[in-house]
């Protein structure tokens, strides 16, 4: 129950938020209104006409900070409170300071009032963090949608046919759930009764909708659309597919990128160090020159131009933009480090079934051994593979006509990357039968003489009771947008494109140049890949990085070494989704050319803002310094520098051909 309760509980947050907003956004353009009124009355000369010099300077005083009482009491707030624990330098600490001295610069006799600056710097900081609110916000829209998905609850039938509403959580695998048209697949299952149109844009971006009947396997999150269906739960709601996107989803942030945490820990040093470079300019300016007042006002303005709000903003920005538009096209990045590490990329490694090719094998042909029946070697290989859920056996299982009698198998032994060994009960004389089922290597070790085969494809070799009886040759189709999606790749800037795979080189040679893959690597057990990945990154140079995709158990390990592990989400196995740090949730290899061209141009986004916000900062600052820089170019340097630097940001989220 604890998911219903969280599930209830997230609109009643969304809405409080969006009432404090809409408050905000009213009380800053209140206290607008106000200012600009106070603003013309004082440059018009009414305010000295009705008070008189000096009269109209307190009553100055007294109109302007109205406005920058009701704008800026919560930063006033803010750094008061700040203050309190410890933690004094931050954008709040220098806007208090720096617009609560220029109404104090009323206390010098014989000084040009600033208390329209000082007012008109707290309400134009606040336009700024309004407008980061709406980016921010913005910037949120893809990767919120996303949180959608999430299913209310799932209808499970009783006994007497009746349908009960219970929350995801309380379903146990195994349970047979009813999913109405209309309805959200709440848990990950087999459909068991009946035939529909499932709608997955929300997971995948595919636009077309996927017939699913009887057998089909169906995942959380898309969407029933056109018949009723009876799915038997396969996970828990906690390992389901929706929950996994949105455990992804939520963490997202938690992984920052080393050019994130360096403007992190630069704000940390830097704010200390303006904000005492501001009382050594008035403290040293003052002292020498005797202007206390001038000198005061510059170090109020260098404050004001030194606040580091457009780089704590903006960068983290682009990442967040940079995450959302890469969900936008179905490929979810578990942390702005990766999306950063993902520009950097310059080597591809990729496995080949499942992600190459769609993992769906057929038997295309038998050659048994001189006198041995074709249906000899099928049906005593499918006993073999009876326990087995690798494509390649399933496709073994799926060509033999016969029913399987999985109680005369016994001790199956799997060797991992070679092939499988079972005995078999033979009803004729009641005896056993040792069958081998696998490739060359499988046949060496045990010392059986096996036949080659002309045939391109994948040999599963057959032996029984240590006479080597035949071959099965097995083929996989290449994904339609496998070669497109090497194309791409060599075209945004990757040097080298690598498959690994345990099937044999005959195989691997052919999938390699029909999709133009630089560099293959066959019959490799899952140590051997990681041996190989190990090469290629140490043949890296330091600014490069090498990307691995994968979609089986197996390519776990490997996706964990890899600088960037990619999985493929949508028909991947768990134990790679988890340790892969991208996830495409399409199962489209062209999406990661696509994912790279949207690491790469956040990169350039949080660079030019750096430099930007830097560079125009340094010039003011020196313009304040030397009095040049008054207290409204100090505004453009921190408002207008900021709001410019998250326009920037917001470009990152622009994906093209995104849905």
């Amino acid at each position: 129950m604890a998911q219903a309760k969280g599930t209830a509980a997230k609109p009643k947050k969304k809405r409080r938020k969006k009432e404090s907003q809409q408050h905000k956004t009213k009380r800053v353009l209140l206290a607008l209104a106000i200012f600009f009124v106070i603003f013309a009355l004082d440059e018009t000369g009414l305010l000295r006409a009705a008070f008189g010099t000096p009269g109209n300077v307190y009553a100055s005083f007294v109109l302007y900070l109205v406005p920058f009482a009701i704008a800026g009491h919560d930063v006033l707030g803010k750094a008061f409170n700040n203050i309190r624990h410890g933690k004094v330098f931050d954008e709040n600490f220098l806007m208090a300071v720096a617009t609560l001295g220029a109404f104090a610069m009323v206390l010098f006799p014989n000084t040009d009032p600033h208390m329209a600056e000082g007012a008109a710097v707290m309400l134009f900081y606040q336009v700024g963090e309004l407008f980061q609110a709406y980016a921010v916000g913005k910037s949120r829209k893809s990767i919120a949608d996303m949180m959608d998905i999430a299913p209310d609850y799932a209808n499970v039938e009783d006994e007497k046919g009746v349908l009960a509403q219970v929350s995801p959580d309380d379903v146990a695998p195994g349970t047979v759930i009813v999913i109405k048209p209309g309805e959200r697949v709440p848990i990950d299952g087999v459909i068991v009764e009946g035939a529909t149109q499932l709608d997955t844009a929300a997971l995948t971006g595919e636009s077309v909708p996927r017939h699913a009947e009887v057998g089909a396997d169906v995942i959380s999150g898309c969407i029933n659309m056109t018949g009723l269906i009876k799915v038997r739960t396969t996970k828990p709601f906690g390992e389901s597919t929706v929950s996994r996107i949105l455990e992804l989803v939520e963490n997202a942030s938690e992984k920052k990128a080393r050019t994130e945490n360096f403007i992190t820990r630069f704000a940390r040093v830097y704010t200390p160090a303006v904000t005492g470079a501001a009382a050594a300019l008035a403290l040293i300016g003052g002292l020498v020159t005797g202007a206390w007042s001038d000198w005061i006002l510059r170090g109020l303005t260098f404050l004001v131009v030194s606040c580091p709000c457009a780089l704590v903003i903006s960068v983290p920005l682009s990442f967040f933009g940079g995450i959302g538009g890469a969900s936008r096209i179905g490929v979810l990045v578990k942390g702005s480090n990766y999306l950063e590490a993902l520009s950097e990329v310059d080597t591809v490694v990729f496995d080949k079934t499942g992600t190459l090719t769609n993992g769906t094998f057929d038997v295309v042909a038998i050659h048994p051994e001189e006198g041995i029946d074709p249906d000899y070697v099928l049906s005593h290989a499918a006993y073999a593979e009876a326990f087995s859920d690798h494509p390649i056996a399933i496709s073994v299982k799926a060509a033999y006509s016969g029913q399987i009698n999985r109680e005369l198998i016994r001790d199956v032994q799997e060797e991992s990357g070679h092939g499988v060994c079972a005995r078999i009960v033979d009803e004729t004389n009641a005896g056993e039968r040792v069958v081998l089922v696998g490739n060359d290597k499988l046949m060496d070790g045990h010392g059986i003489s096996w036949s080659n085969c002309e045939l391109t494809g994948t040999i599963l070799h057959v032996s029984v009771d240590g006479r080597y009886v035949g071959h099965i040759v097995i083929a996989d189709v290449v994904k339609d947008d496998a070669q497109a999606a090497i194309e791409a790749l060599h075209g945004c800037g990757v040097s080298k494109t690598v498959m690994l795979t345990g099937d044999r080189a005959e195989v691997a040679a052919a999938v390699a140049e029909q999709l133009g893959i630089d560099e293959f690597h066959a019959q490799l057990l899952p140590a051997d890949k990681v041996a190989r990945v190990e090469q290629l990154i140490s043949a890296e140079g330091k600014r490069e990085k090498l990307a691995f995709v994968g979609d089986g158990i197996n390519d776990a390990p490997v996706l964990t070494r890899a600088d960037v592990g990619i999985a493929m989400g949508a028909m991947g196995s768990d134990a790679a989704i988890e340790a892969a740090d991208v996830v495409l949730m399409d199962d489209k290899p062209s999406n990661i050319a696509r994912a790279i061209r949207v690491a790469r141009k956040t990169m350039r986004i949080v660079w030019q803002n750096i430099v930007f916000a830097l560079a125009v900062k340094l010039i003011i600052l020196v313009l304040a310094a030397l009095g040049i820089a008054n207290m409204w170019l100090a505004v453009f340097g921190d408002v207008g520098v900021a709001i410019i630097a998250i326009l920037n940001a917001m470009r990152a989220m622009r994906v093209e051909g995104s849905r």
